[in-house]
């Protein structure tokens, strides 16, 4: 059996297809886990939302950024922005089902006999590993509950952008939220810093990526993450960034994490890029 983490697929159907090929996917003996954002700007997001699905036990995959949308979006809770590419599984006969098959996935996954966590986007440095597991149950619950709607209407926006256990209500799942699906910078006191999306050296000064802050409780914690697509992959200590910009241009990442860490490497598949502008992805470790 072997289990493979594959970066943000985002719609690119068809290059999860090839990769799969690359790396002999069985379904029958073995595992996948995605990183978040299966859907949006790319051109097959149906097919992508479908076929994950259809994996069953096979698959896991955590919820990124752009699943949120979707899933506000379809909830009227959102508009469509301009780049969006979700109207195939709005207008599907199957809407329903994949929709609430979706707002069932977790945020974060924890597998103790690998050792590793897979999240879309990042931990504040506050948080322990097990402090991160307890507040994404508060939202996968809120989520699963009678209040998702609600949910989706106050999910929206940046601030509260610092930590306090005091923290309720909306504000307190949104910062939750996102940390686990935006989050890329901090800055030095650890308050993220969502304004900054660009590669790493590109930041302000005071910022810096959430798994670099000197502070940081989850240093001795195997991190999976995506989201960060001109980060490139990435592979230092205890943390694999997998968002390669396939969508962008750049490429689609599986990572085998059932084997030992120092001698894997990835395995990658050269994109086309869906989307404009394309950009120039930099792997990085």
């Amino acid at each position: 059996m072997a289990v493979y983490a594959i970066g943000d697929v985002q719609g690119c159907f068809d290059e999860l297809n090839e990769l799969l090929s690359l790396i002999k996917f069985n379904p029958d003996v073995d595992k996948l886990w995605f990183t978040g954002d299966l859907v949006n700007r790319g051109p097959k997001s149906l097919e992508v939302l479908r076929f994950v699905k259809s994996l069953g036990d096979a698959a896991i995959t955590v919820l990124g950024n752009h699943d949120l949308h979707l899933l506000a979006v379809a909830n009227k809770q959102s508009k469509k922005r301009k780049d969006d590419t979700i109207d195939a599984i709005l207008a599907d006969k199957d809407r329903k089902q994949l929709l609430e098959w979706l707002r069932h996935r977790p945020l974060l996954y924890k597998d103790d006999s690998l050792g590793f966590t897979l999240i879309h986007g990042g931990l504040p440095p506050q948080w322990s590993l097990a402090d991160a597991q307890t507040f994404a149950t508060e939202v996968e619950s809120t989520l699963r509950g009678d209040s998702y709607v609600e949910f989706f209407a106050n999910m929206y926006g940046s601030k509260p952008t610092r930590w306090r256990k005091s923290l309720s209500g909306w504000d307190r799942l949104r910062f939750i939220t996102n940390s686990l699906t935006r989050l890329r910078y901090v800055d030095r006191d650890g308050n993220l810093a969502l304004s900054a999306k660009g590669p790493l050296g590109s930041q302000p000064k005071t910022f810096v990526p959430w798994f670099q802050h000197p502070d940081r409780k989850t240093k001795d914690d195997r991190l999976v993450f995506g989201h960060w697509s001109t980060l490139g992959f990435y592979a230092s200590a205890n943390v694999l960034g997998l968002d390669s910009g396939c969508l962008w241009g750049g490429k689609l990442t599986a990572m085998r994490l059932d084997e030992d860490m120092l001698y894997a490497s990835p395995v990658q598949l050269p994109c086309k890029g869906a989307s404009k502008p394309k950009i120039k992805i930099k792997s990085t470790g």
